[in-house]
């Protein structure tokens, strides 16, 4: 399902937006009535300190 909010309704509902864009929904803010951006999840990784040590060096 797709969810299309103005930008003063995702001012006003941006955290309940999110939440519904991490849940798998589209969600797309519109500016003057046309689509201007859309929400997307960071995608949540297995991070461990120090992975990227050997990839690095100063």
């Amino acid at each position: 399902m797709t969810i299309q909010a103005n930008m003063q309704e995702a001012k006003t509902h941006l955290s309940q937006l999110a939440d519904k864009a991490v849940d798998g929904e589209v969600v797309i803010i519109a500016k003057s009535g046309k689509p201007y951006v859309q929400l997307v999840p960071v995608n949540q990784s297995d991070r461990t300190p120090g992975g990227d040590s050997k990839m690095m060096s100063i």
